[in-house]
């Protein structure tokens, strides 16, 4: 199975949804549509906050002041790793929210870029997505090119 795809049904799992079915006629980023991804949006976040409580109670209970320097190298490798993800978890969920509200303003589903429908299986991949894939796509090209 793809990796995007395992993603995918990971983040819907986490919400505990089935991938969404487009109805026949129906608008695109209508009610129905609009809970389904704030459902999933509420799921994450929730997650990722637990995972912040669970490393900050680890960090308590494992916290020790090691006579051995290797020792507590160690250990504070292993902390600042823990810190790292959950840096990056942080800003996954200050996008989260960034997201929602798009929702709740009813400016969520559409590219930042070209203003085109993003769709609903790419964000259910990813429900964070500004740009659309083509948009998405040719931002990465140019920034190779940059980095390059």
């Amino acid at each position: 199975m793809p990796t995007q795809i395992k993603k995918t049904l990971g983040i819907l799992a986490i919400a505990g949804v089935e991938p969404y079915k487009v109805k026949r006629d129906e608008e695109y980023m209508g009610k129905a549509q609009r809970d389904h991804f704030t459902k999933i949006l509420n799921a994450w976040r929730i997650q990722l906050r637990q995972e912040v409580d669970r490393t900050v109670d680890h960090m308590k209970d494992e916290a020790s002041n090691f006579p051995d320097p290797i020792d507590r190298a160690t250990q504070e490798e292993e902390f600042s790793l823990e810190l790292r993800a959950r840096d990056r978890e942080r800003k996954l969920i200050k996008k989260i929210e960034k997201t929602l509200k798009k929702i709740d303003e009813d400016d969520f589903g559409f590219c930042d870029s070209c203003g085109v429908e993003i769709g609903i299986r790419r964000l259910e991949a990813r429900p964070t997505a500004e740009l659309c894939i083509d948009c998405k796509t040719l931002a990465e090209i140019k920034e190779r090119q940059i980095v390059g």
